[in-house]
């Protein structure tokens, strides 16, 4: 048998190792797997969640794949449930003539508007039961955590709906997350810091690119001096808030093991909206990305770090994607020689949900009741389709894993 005073020297040496970081408090526990999601308005993102149920409504056999994902299993939701709710909200619009309510307006008073009323109002409970019974059924991950910068939603937790621009709204966060929770088994935590309506060339201007230059019009307002030190804001709110999560990671993903550590494991970017007005911003976007790279790499000292870019697709098509000169000049970024393997880019428009758009041009407003089941935002923010969210968050997922396990 040891003697106790050797006994205490090993008890000694195991404590000071654990504290040391040598040891684990929990050997089976590994490195926390950090992915950073940035971008403007479609980063954010404004899908209402109960609009993810329409991959019901799809032949395509990924989108059945996507529903198991980020529905619970015992959701009892269906096409045959969706079916159900569109036969419903298409005789919303057929009593009311659609947003306007215009049909009922124009009817006189009597019996039958007073059973036209009582139909839509019973039509529009069934709706928000289906819309309550939708987002209720969503997944809560316990393996991904994230911290959500979306506009004003500022949010961390377990990941779920409500990391859009609104509690009840999704981005590509979701289904990113869950996907790579599928093809990983490490705890993951994704740090999202979005805003609408900003630039790369200005508003995330990274430092690499050197001061931003004004124009004659900039240099002569009043403000100048406030438009040349705003230049790269998002850049430092971004890298601010970054900085914050990791100097307390714990506080962000309760299986954090400071003996395992972390790694800054991704970087997924979706922008280029506001670049596309400007001729200096198109014509710049590619140098501009390739420096945000570069810089970003530096700032986390991971020199190879996976980074996807999401190349802008609202124009629906291909044709029209690459007529679009920050499309390509996304694509052409991805593309830069000494990024082989490690930088790519997904086309968001092969993913573009073709039926909310359907609906949206045969006319929104007088099919508002049907709209509102399958979409809840403009073309520039892809319709507010959940459908087409989680289908990118899938392809960004897809991308990164493939870089991943190519290094």
């Amino acid at each position: 048998m040891l003697k106790m005073n050797h006994i205490s020297k090993v008890i000694a040496l195991f404590l000071s190792m654990m504290t040391a970081g040598t040891i684990s408090a929990n050997p089976g526990s590994k490195k926390l797997q950090i992915f950073i999601l940035a971008g403007q308005s479609n980063m954010v993102g404004h899908a209402n969640s109960h609009t993810m149920a329409t991959l019901y409504d799809s032949d395509i056999a990924g989108d059945r794949q996507l529903a198991q994902m980020v529905f619970k299993k015992d959701s009892n939701l269906s096409k045959k449930v969706l079916a159900k709710i569109l036969t419903q909200v298409r005789k919303t619009d057929e009593l009311t003539g659609g947003i306007s309510n215009e049909k009922i307006k124009k009817m006189s008073e009597g019996p039958e508007k007073t059973a036209a009323e009582a139909e839509v109002k019973k039509l529009k409970e069934e709706y928000e039961a289906y819309k309550k019974k939708v987002t209720s059924s969503c997944v809560v991950s316990d393996q991904v955590y994230i911290s959500s910068i979306a506009d004003g939603n500022k949010r961390s937790g377990p990941l779920s709906v409500g990391y859009g621009g609104n509690p009840e709204k999704i981005g590509p966060e979701l289904s990113f997350g869950l996907s790579m929770a599928k093809k990983m088994d490490s705890p993951i935590l994704l740090i999202k810091t979005s805003w609408g309506g900003k630039s790369i060339n200005y508003d995330f201007r990274p430092p690499s690119a050197g001061p931003y230059q004004l124009d004659e019009k900039q240099k002569a307002a009043k403000n100048a001096a406030d438009i040349r030190k705003n230049a790269g804001l998002n850049w430092r709110m971004m890298t601010e808030a970054i900085e914050t999560v990791l100097k307390d990671l714990k506080n962000y993903h309760p299986a954090y093991d400071p003996a395992a550590g972390h790694e800054m494991a991704g970087f997924v970017w979706f922008q280029g909206f506001n670049d596309q007005f400007s001729e200096a911003f198109r014509n710049n976007y590619k140098d501009m990305m390739v420096h945000f790279i570069k810089d970003i790499r530096k700032e986390y000292e991971a020199p190879k770090m996976p980074f996807v870019i999401g190349v802008m697709g609202t124009n629906m098509t291909k044709e029209a994607v690459d007529k679009n000169a920050v499309s390509v000049a996304q694509r052409q970024a991805a593309a830069t020689p000494e990024f082989k393997g490690n930088v790519a880019s997904v086309e968001s428009y092969k993913v573009y949900d073709l039926k909310a758009r359907g609906v949206y041009d045969q006319g929104w407003a007088k099919r508002f009741a049907e709209w509102c089941v399958v979409g809840s935002d403009r073309p520039y923010h892809y319709l507010g389709s959940g459908k087409f969210f989680v289908r990118l968050g899938d392809a960004f997922a897809k991308s990164m894993h493939q870089m991943m396990k190519n290094q």
